[in-house]
């Protein structure tokens, strides 16, 4: 007879901090295969996103050094490294050993953010053989050590800049992920998209694991026009000119930008905070009907729809999408 296990009160393991990151990594980036890798990469370079979101960062460096470590550094504000009043220790090494701690809970500092709701950075770096973090900040660069999570040094003072901002480079542990080694596609694409979807940011992707560096940039004056333009590559546009919504004013700032081509299928893309909600949402099914309504409207009002006297006909949302390429954000 198999050993009965008792549920009691010592059951309930309580686990501190980043210790549960790494008991459950697949919780936090939803797996240890090649997707969680790469999520890795993402939610660092979120944190620099959303310094370009809140208008303080222009250019974003991803870098894939030799040693199978990455490096992103961005020239924001520079994460703060004065003493947290709560945790007595500097507001950098928060962020980067607490979960939930950031600059994004607070909504004075940032209107808008994405990443894992706070969790992000401070996730990477329990995930992380080594990481370390370098800021500049107030006329000084600092540095600070890590490994596992767990700090490895107090944040020491390193030199006088006049530059800002934030890097950070870290070292996947492969003895939580399956494969360490990081596909230079599958970052471009999503750096691509997140320089579309904020637009005259520089994103550069560099390769340094090859005896011969191969560099990227992307940066899109026109944005989501841009965005449209390259999903329509291979199609045959029935307009050019790209018709784009921009409004700034409402609650929850809005763009969008919609094309028709000659193709059968329609290709709707929609982000929220930078985001891709590939499963849809009230934002995309209030973008539908209200396209549909929209140009049903325009078509009674135009006598474009021939009915029957007192008969009204109204089209489908299916016919005003055939053909339509379109990105929401």
């Amino acid at each position: 007879v198999s050993e009965q296990k008792t549920y009691s009160a010592e059951s309930i393991k309580v686990l501190e901090g980043l210790e549960a990151v790494r008991k459950r990594p697949a919780m936090y980036i939803g797996d240890v295969g090649k997707r969680g890798l790469h999520h890795l990469v993402y939610e660092v370079v979120d944190n620099s996103i959303d310094e370009a979101l809140a208008g303080h960062c222009s250019k974003i460096i991803t870098t894939f050094n030799s040693d199978g470590s990455v490096t992103v550094e961005d020239n924001g504000r520079g994460i703060p490294v004065g003493l947290h009043k709560e945790e007595k220790k500097p507001a950098v090494e928060v962020v980067m050993t607490i979960l939930h701690a950031g600059g994004k809970f607070d909504k004075d500092s940032y209107k808008v953010s994405g990443g894992l709701h706070g969790v992000g950075v401070s996730v990477v770096n329990a995930l992380s053989e080594w990481l370390w973090v370098e800021v500049k900040r107030d006329g000084k660069k600092h540095k600070q050590d890590y490994k596992i999570g767990v700090t490895q040094n107090k944040l020491k003072t390193t030199g006088d800049t006049k530059k800002t901002g934030t890097k950070v480079c870290f070292l996947p542990d492969q003895s939580i992920f399956q494969e360490t080694v990081f596909e230079y596609n599958i970052i471009a694409e999503r750096l691509r998209e997140l320089a579309y979807l904020n637009k005259g940011v520089k994103i550069v992707l560099r390769d340094e694991r090859h005896e011969e560096t191969e560099e990227e940039s992307f940066r899109f004056k026109g944005g989501l026009s841009d965005f449209v333009k390259y999903l329509d590559t291979n199609n045959n546009p029935l307009h050019n000119k790209i018709i784009t919504v921009n409004k700034e004013k409402t609650e929850v700032p809005v763009e969008a930008a919609l094309r028709y081509s000659s193709t059968y299928n329609d290709n709707i893309l929609t982000f929220v905070n930078n985001i891709n909600t590939i499963e849809g949402g009230t934002h995309l099914s209030g973008f539908r009907s209200a396209l549909t309504r929209s140009m049903n409207n325009y078509a009674i009002k135009n006598n474009l729809i021939k009915a029957k006297k007192n008969e009204k006909i109204t089209l489908s949302g299916e016919d005003f999408r055939e053909g339509l390429t379109a990105i929401l954000s």
